[in-house]
């Protein structure tokens, strides 16, 4: 028996709500925050279950206000004049709420009620699409003015991309390759920018370039991780505290024999729990920590 994703089921209750007058034409609906608390998921799923509604044209996001109900007459009028941007927000919406493998030229097309010959007018196809969302999403917040310390804006940098990543989970995927990067001017901003934040420092050209890329390639790791952490807890409906629990017995008779002695004294007791932010923050620390080593040398 197949379960329905959390998403869909919340997406379903406030559809309810809206059909039912409980909350009418311009009216607020939860935000993603107050569904995490109404439901109890977590900030992604509540995400999906917005972008879901956003995706039928039940709901749109005003500017200063929040997301909306959109009226019913302009709902039915929705039949806009099909463009580039409204593809690329179907797009985007569908990759947030299903992820990439749910992107296909013929389900975005479905999505704004036309033919997918349509589509191809405006979009050559999927790889291009998915280059246009990614730089959509890159565009979203900008990163403003650069520091004048490099500590500062390299920080600033990696909390910037570690945003757009927790914001848009496939993006770790759609821009996982190093020697064959997404070519998008906002992605481009993104590396002008951190090599502006080293220009005051000694390294050279090589050095600045390997710096952004080391922590390019830290966050987008870890980010990695958060979108397998997502699929793995909508794959099994069970909490990472569940799994570990039905997975305990195992780990218990691997370390019976007495191997592993030093992990074994630093788990003992369930202490140690494992969080992707804390780890976000404390690796981010000693990246930082070893550019500055490398910073003091070279001026030496």
């Amino acid at each position: 028996m197949t379960t329905e994703p959390p998403y869909l089921r919340i997406a379903a209750e406030i559809r309810r709500r809206v059909r039912a007058g409980e909350l009418a034409p311009g009216d607020r609906v939860p935000s993603t925050r107050a569904i995490t608390r109404e439901w109890g998921v977590a900030m992604a799923t509540a995400t999906k279950a917005l972008a879901a509604l956003r995706q039928e044209g039940l709901v749109r996001v005003e500017s200063g206000v929040g997301t909306v109900v959109v009226d019913a007459a302009r709902r039915t009028s929705g039949a806009a004049t099909l463009t580039r941007e409204r593809i690329v927000r179907a797009a985007l919406e569908l990759a947030d709420a299903e992820g990439l493998n749910a992107l296909t030229m013929r389900r975005v097309a479905t999505l704004l009620n036309t033919s997918t010959m349509a589509l191809y007018r405006h979009v050559p196809g999927k790889a291009e699409l998915v280059r246009l969302i990614a730089d959509a999403a890159c565009g979203e917040v900008p990163l403003g003015p650069v520091p004048a310390d490099w500590r500062t804006g390299l920080e600033r940098a990696a909390r910037w991309l570690r945003g757009v990543y927790t914001r848009h989970r496939w993006m770790a995927h759609a821009m996982a390759s190093f020697t064959r990067p997404v070519a998008t001017p906002n992605a481009m901003a993104y590396t002008e920018w951190v090599l502006r934040a080293l220009r005051g420092t000694p390294l050279t050209p090589i050095d600045k370039l390997h710096t952004h890329l080391a922590i390019f390639a830290y966050v987008q790791g870890l980010s990695m991780a958060d979108d397998l952490e997502e699929q793995a807890l909508q794959d099994s409906g069970i909490s990472n505290g569940e799994w570990m629990e039905q997975n305990e017995p195992r780990y218990d008779a691997i370390q019976a024999a007495g191997s592993y002695p030093e992990l074994m004294s630093l788990t003992l007791g369930g202490s140690f729990g494992l969080d992707l932010e804390a780890l976000f923050e404390f690796g981010l620390r000693r990246t930082l920590d070893g550019i500055a080593a490398m910073i003091d040398e070279t001026s030496g």
